[in-house]
């Protein structure tokens, strides 16, 4: 049972909105952060919760999916948490999905969307997308304390999200995660040229040698590497 005394965060903007921004920024304030669990889409295609919860319970902040689509559960079994809201413009949002996720069959879409795979199926996902935010502001339409709008194109950053957490601001930039290659620095550009350039064996061995001498995995910093890389190998053997 989770004992922590400061309020749960539960990141509720849809998935491809700067869930991992939000995420890496929990992060830099101290929080144990949890990301999305594909694996929890067979219990709730069933229509139990319960392991979702039991989950949440464990972490201090939550973000991306399930997550944003639980958030009346989610504030019904952690009064007083605090919610933030990630916003991105919706064609901009496809786009992203789309190149994400291809023509993937994803059992967590199937529960978001009713229909694993994007690909054929934009207007029921951006129906989906929409139907979201308007659930949102609608529930929270009265709880101005505990919902938080973040809009990352509009600068949103520290200022922002420290004041609503209560939490002093980092003497550090705000995170940028996942960015897309149209947004890439002349530094981003220079280190992709570089991981470009190595050979697989030598990240593989590299990270292999950071894990020996004690350095923490930064590809399962939100907690969820081996259940997402156990639902991709599912999803390899059924393509084949």
């Amino acid at each position: 049972m989770n004992t922590q005394t400061k309020p749960k965060v539960v990141c509720i903007g849809w998935h491809k909105t700067g869930t991992s921004t939000m995420g890496d920024a929990l992060l830099s304030l101290g929080y144990k952060v949890i990301g999305a669990r594909e694996d929890l889409a067979y219990s709730l295609l069933e229509e139990n919760i319960q392991p979702a919860l039991t989950v949440a319970d464990d972490f201090e902040a939550l973000q991306d999916v399930p997550w944003a689509a639980l958030f009346k559960e989610l504030d019904q079994a952690f009064p007083n948490s605090k919610f933030i809201l990630t916003t991105r413009e919706e064609q901009a949002w496809l786009n992203s999905a789309k190149k994400h996720f291809k023509d993937g069959n994803f059992k967590l879409h199937e529960w978001l969307y009713g229909n694993g795979v994007l690909e054929g199926n934009e207007d029921l996902y951006l129906k989906r997308y929409r139907a979201h935010y308007e659930e949102v502001k609608a529930y929270f339409k009265d709880r101005p304390d505990d919902l938080i709008v973040m809009d990352f194109k509009q600068g949103d950053s520290w200022e922002k999200l420290c004041s609503f957490l209560n939490q002093p601001i980092p003497k550090k930039a705000f995170p940028h995660s996942n960015k897309g290659k149209h947004n890439y620095t002349l530094k981003d550009k220079f280190v992709h040229a570089l991981r470009q350039l190595s050979p697989n064996w030598l990240r593989q061995l590299r990270i292999k040698l950071l894990l020996k001498l004690g350095f923490p995995d930064k590809r399962d910093r939100f907690n969820n590497k081996q259940y997402n890389k156990a639902e991709r190998n599912k999803r390899k053997q059924v393509s084949k």
